[in-house]
């Protein structure tokens, strides 16, 4: 069973008047894994899709949603997938992927069939992130000794981290679409930070790991107008492009960041120092 539910864009200084639940349910996604569903949210920020697959009784299929207007769901689209939970897989076209906790699959674009699974006595969550695709590129497997990995922050300032470069354009060819894990060391809790934009590209960030009975305020909105959104683990927040993206945490998690738009430059970001926020 295939869910989806679809989201307007925001003029940032619309979004300056929102108060708490206009905030949750303009980019909050608080429920992306249900029993035996796929949920999946369309944005229109660069026409973005976020979800979540948790396969436990059954075999989960993808299905095309009513938004796209297409035969299957990958006909004018790509897919990133990474495993946040046990182990499982994810059949495409006939071909069985086998993905462990924080492994990723990019699927291109023109697949059928994409049908997720948990292996016996696991249970596996898929996050999922789609974008419009140009051309067709191969579906690959992107496992833990593919990723290229960087050690960022400073303990100092409380966001040591390691980031796990997953489905980006020197690992994976994709059209658009890029996705990477960090996480968190022990004692250190804020992520992206100095904060920034990049008006080229919209984000999507999924927070999970968290422990249980902790909290993350993603904090969001123009450098100069910000504002937070609380949440929990296994949750994801929608970051426009006129947007910084940072989060704070009770304690330590990891997240996941996917991203779309004009181009596949990790590095194209407009740095706001700490000082500057307002």
């Amino acid at each position: 069973m295939t869910h989806s539910e679809f989201r307007y864009a925001s003029h940032p200084v619309d979004a300056r008047a929102y108060g708490t639940e206009e905030l949750r349910q303009h980019f909050l996604i608080p429920n992306l894994f249900v029993e035996d569903q796929i949920n999946l949210t369309y944005s229109m920020y660069d026409r973005y899709v976020v979800g979540g697959a948790m396969p436990v009784g059954k075999e989960l299929k993808l299905e095309t949603i009513p938004y796209l207007k297409s035969e299957n769901f990958l006909d004018r689209r790509e897919m990133g997938i990474v495993n946040v939970g046990g182990r499982g897989t994810v059949t495409v076209d006939g071909e069985v992927f086998e993905l462990a906790k924080k492994e990723a699959l990019y699927i291109g674009r023109e697949t059928k069939d994409v049908v997720f699974a948990s292996a016996e006595g696991e249970q596996a969550l898929f996050y999922i992130n789609s974008a419009p695709a140009h051309t067709k590129y191969p579906t690959m497997k992107v496992g833990k000794e593919n990723a290229e990995v960087i050690e960022l922050g400073d303990e100092k300032y409380a966001n040591k981290r390691i980031l796990n470069k997953l489905i980006v354009n020197s690992i994976v060819k994709t059209c658009q679409l890029q996705m990477g894990l960090t996480e968190l060391l022990p004692g250190n809790v804020w992520n992206t930070m100095p904060a920034h934009t990049h008006t080229r590209r919209m984000e999507a960030y999924f927070y999970f790991d968290l422990e249980e009975g902790q909290t993350i305020s993603h904090f969001m909105g123009e450098p100069e107008h910000t504002r937070h959104i609380f949440m929990e683990s296994n949750q994801a927040v929608l970051s426009p492009e006129w947007s910084i993206h940072s989060g704070s945490g009770t304690s330590n998690y990891a997240f996941i960041w996917g991203m779309a738009g004009e181009n596949l430059d990790y590095g194209d970001m407009d740095t706001r120092t700490p000082n500057e926020l307002r």
